[in-house]
């Protein structure tokens, strides 16, 4: 099979041979053949030696790689056979780093697993693909064929949700469904021994948020007979981890109702109808200014305040003030989980803002952890902006 070739610009290959999986528009000296969005490419130095393989797409971002010569060997042709090879090298990683009593975890983490633009997140043998680029959702079909071989009979289904990450002209024209099997949701799944219903085809994201397993397992250890806030609860991961500890009361909080119901039936499904624990649907600012409740903990875990450069200011001002807020509720002696997944605000611009917030709030302060996604979620090494989710354990006087 013979795919379109794209030349950079001399000295302008150095990044590729440091693995990083983007190419940039303006890197590229030449094209040899047609390309197309979403076409399949390889990618050659200006001596004409072969660098990478990846999916092109017309932006600054010219070219999203999946596969360097420097380990693949030389070209490939990304068919069922590759994939196969390379999700069965990615599952095996997995089967090191997630243990104990859980079946849902994220199978490919884009960049972190070098397959640029693809999210593959398994649910006790369901996996929904979120695809953000034209390219990897081109190779759906291939990738579900590879899964089947890799997983067997554990494999109960593969659902699409791709429509709302695609580029929106191609997106418009994709609708979300079945690649392979089909189960009902919501669908019951284990993390860390605590059961949660997810629903894939209605829910946030892929269905769950699997990024904060390790952060729950870590507030555990703070909630044995405390009070605590879990803010932006969404289906109430927090609220289930600090009800299993034995948290005297639990309060849960988010705008939509809809959210307030999935946290309310995951926790019907752990603890039955008779547990310590309240559900609010109301905008968190607002409850948090207008209780005057004190909790021993305090989760804020909001959705990205920006998601472009452009928004981060503004951002960063929300961060503030919501902290400022949450330090006004958290006890003497108490503790605040705060977090922030914004990709464009980094560690050291939210350490700064929680700083101010703090100073705010006229509450002493210290850091008792640095918190992170887990191991499933990979940071590639040269790819730093795949790590997003950042957050503090903090100690409050």
């Amino acid at each position: 099979m013979n795919f379109s070739k794209i030349y950079l610009q001399p000295g302008r290959d150095e990044a590729v041979r440091r693995f990083h999986p983007w190419v940039f528009s303006r890197a590229i000296s030449r094209y040899e053949g047609h390309v197309a969005d979403g076409d399949v490419v390889e990618i050659y130095d200006n001596k004409q030696r072969y660098l990478a393989t990846g999916h092109y797409h017309d932006g600054s971002i010219a070219v999203r790689l999946f596969s360097f010569g420097a380990t693949a060997g030389g070209p490939i042709v990304p068919d069922v056979d590759y994939w196969t090879r390379k999700l069965t090298h990615i599952r095996s990683i997995r089967q090191t780093i997630v243990t104990g009593d859980t079946n849902c975890y994220r199978l490919v983490h884009g960049e972190g697993d070098g397959c640029t633009g693809l999210i593959l997140d398994m649910y006790n043998g369901v996996i929904v693909l979120q695809a953000h680029s034209i390219g990897m959702h081109r190779e759906r079909d291939l990738i579900t064929e590879a899964l089947k071989v890799v997983f067997g009979d554990e494999l109960k289904a593969v659902y699409d949700k791709s429509a709302d990450t695609l580029p929106d002209e191609y997106g418009a024209t994709v609708t979300n469904g079945y690649l392979y099997g089909r189960t009902p949701v919501p669908h019951p799944v284990l993390e860390n021994g605590n059961t949660f219903l997810v629903d894939w085809i209605t829910g946030q994201k892929t269905g769950f948020f699997l990024d904060q397993r390790d952060n729950r397992a870590l507030l555990a250890q703070y909630a044995h007979g405390k009070k605590v806030l879990n803010a932006f609860c969404y289906s109430g991961g927090f609220s289930v981890y600090a009800l299993k500890a034995g948290a005297s009361s639990v309060h849960s909080v988010d705008v939509s109702q809809k959210a307030i119901d999935l946290t309310n039936r995951n926790v019907v499904a752990n603890f039955g109808e008779d547990s310590p624990h309240e559900a609010f649907a109301e905008d968190v600012m607002h409850y948090l200014k207008g209780h005057d409740h004190q909790y021993d903990v305090v989760v804020l875990d909001p959705p990205a305040f920006a998601k472009s450069l452009s928004a981060r200011h503004r951002a960063v001002q929300g961060y503030k003030r919501l902290n400022a807020e949450g330090f006004r509720r958290v006890a003497q002696g108490g503790i605040l989980f705060t977090f922030s997944c914004s990709q464009v605000v980094d560690r050291e611009l939210f350490y700064n803002t929680i700083v101010a917030a703090a100073i705010e709030a006229g509450r002493q302060v210290r850091v008792l952890h640095h918190l992170s996604q887990p191991a499933d979620h990979p940071v590639s090494l040269f790819h730093p902006e795949g790590g997003y989710l950042k957050g503090l354990v903090l100690w409050v006087e």
